[in-house]
């Protein structure tokens, strides 16, 4: 088969493990920087130039979307969908994972836990809101934040109060969020491939941080997950339509919370932690899922 890496830099970790999983397999493999993409809409059929020349005899893509060009990366991947190509990950669910409220609302319509949320459009009841998540301390998200940017934890009611005013103010679209104190600055990351789990791992922050993302310095190490946990993680993946994801969770005193569903999850963490060859499972749930005919579409709903 001929598999395309969708990615803006084939030097990235995440990049450069796919190319050497797909090689491995004995299938062929190109990277394609999808803003470089021109996409060709007509009666006779849609088509992709890519620097020019005509895109054909693609089998399969991988997309690997940065949430900064959400848009116009979906745009190719539905484009190649439309094609008949064979996706590791439907357009219409990266749109969905990268909506923090619409994937909160997913989530919760799939009866999953999470923490306690509001989202309101710049209301005035400040107070309210704080004491309907739990009180303080809490968690303000900026709806689009991404590797824990835009995310403030607010210790007292007085400075979450000031803190939601000032977003409201600035017209920024936050959530607030209920704050785990028993997570202790540490979620869980857990890889889903075709409905199974293929790797889990526990990130912690550094010292005095709050937020356990990797590229905020915080470390990684493998993790044994109870039934809970998978369970939760299989179902989440599923009710974003996501056949690969990596699915953010807390460990609280009421179960698994689900934090967050990503569509296009990084490779290098789950994989030095683990020991586990992600990116083989990916090929391989690529070729246990033969290209479909030519004019197939995502039934997905919007």
């Amino acid at each position: 088969m001929k598999i395309a890496v969708l990615s803006r830099n084939s030097a990235l970790y995440s990049t450069r493990r796919l190319v050497e999983a797909i090689q491995k397999r004995g299938h062929q493999a190109v990277v394609i920087d999808h803003l470089k993409c021109d996409l060709m809409i007509e009666a006779n059929g849609p088509s992709i130039f890519y620097q020019g020349i005509e895109l054909t005899g693609i089998d399969a893509i991988v997309p690997r979307i940065g949430a900064s060009v959400t848009f116009y990366g979906t745009a190719v991947v539905r484009q190649f969908e439309m094609m008949g190509v064979f996706s590791t990950t439907y357009s219409q669910s990266i749109v969905r994972s990268r909506d923090k409220l619409r994937s909160l609302q997913i989530l919760s319509g799939a009866g999953l836990p999470m923490p306690k949320t509001a989202f309101t459009n710049y209301s005035k009841e400040e107070k309210n809101i704080v004491d309907k998540v739990g009180g303080s301390p809490l968690i303000i998200k900026l709806l689009e934040g991404t590797q824990g940017l835009g995310v403030v934890l607010a210790e007292t009611r007085k400075a979450a109060v000031s803190v939601i005013e000032a977003f409201h103010g600035l017209k920024a679209r936050i959530i607030v969020q209920e704050f785990i104190k028993e997570a202790k600055a540490s979620d869980i990351r857990i890889f889903v491939v075709d409905g199974k789990v293929v790797g889990a791992m526990k990130r912690s922050g550094k010292e005095g941080e709050f937020r356990s993302n990797l590229h905020r310095g915080g470390k990684a190490e493998v993790i044994k997950l109870s039934r809970a946990e998978r369970s939760v993680a299989v179902k989440a993946a599923s009710s974003m339509g996501l056949s690969v994801a990596g699915v953010d969770l807390l460990q609280s005193a009421r179960g698994p919370l689900i934090l967050e569903v990503n569509s296009s999850p990084g490779l290098e963490g789950i994989e030095k932690a683990t020991g586990v060859d992600i990116a083989d499972k990916i090929v391989d749930y690529i070729e246990r899922n033969q290209p479909k005919k030519k004019g197939t579409i995502s039934k997905l709903k919007a």
